[in-house]
């Protein structure tokens, strides 16, 4: 029963891991395509739809945490895919005006090449047991680089869109209402950005540690 079970967990995983790789991989493939024949404002509208499901498929991940599928700790999985969603969803979708920026560009293309290879190197551990040494590398290295023009790119977008939400006062709630409550998205996006400054170093400083565990792994065997 035991073996069952293993076998359905790998099963799933590896389906789960494959199907996000090649929405990741369509969503670099547009992106470089459109950025090359039409520019940097056409990016998003070449990616949307793609980008959304490969990205809020991510959610999955989280409840594969809670539930023991995977050993990642939520305490990272959780604030990393919440930033993301949030960027996704919260800023690029919901104001229109923040999608031609050249910003749009460096965090698609940021992101994606980062999951491209986090998705493969998990899809082959889940379908094969194991992942050759340059997927694990690149894997616990391309970030050094792609963290910081990501969350470079994820700043500057909310930055750039504080004056859109201010004007619309899109999913703010102002008083009097039924429910005496209210809620002001400008300031919430504030205290997102405000987040991003302890919480970005700390990230990074804690993929450079597993990193090193990592390697030091390949190293001694």
């Amino acid at each position: 029963m035991a073996g069952a079970l293993s076998a359905l967990r790998r099963l799933y995983l590896s389906l789960y891991n494959w199907t996000v790789f090649f929405g990741w991989l369509q969503v670099l493939y547009l992106a470089l395509k459109t950025l090359n024949e039409s520019g940097h404002q056409h990016v998003y509208k070449a990616v949307e739809r793609p980008l959304l499901l490969a990205q809020s498929a991510a959610v999955l991940e989280i409840l594969h945490g809670l539930v023991g599928l995977v050993r990642s700790p939520i305490s990272a999985t959780l604030p990393q895919i919440g930033s993301r969603l949030y960027l996704t969803w919260g800023i690029l979708w919901s104001f229109p005006e923040t999608q031609s920026h050249i910003l749009v560009s460096s965090l698609v293309i940021s992101w994606s090449i980062t999951e491209i290879i986090r998705y493969s190197f998990f899809g082959m551990k889940e379908a094969l047991g194991f992942a050759p040494s340059w997927l694990l590398w690149l894997r616990y290295s391309t970030f050094i680089l792609l963290y910081p023009t990501g969350i470079t790119s994820e700043v500057g977008l909310i930055y750039i869109a504080l004056q859109y939400i201010q004007k619309s006062e899109k999913y703010s709630i102002r008083m009097p209402n039924k429910w005496n409550f209210s809620f002001d998205y400008f300031y919430a996006a504030i205290i997102a950005l405000g987040i991003y400054v302890p919480g970005s170093p700390h990230m990074y400083r804690y993929m450079l540690s597993q990193r090193k565990k990592a390697l030091s792994k390949t190293k001694v065997a």
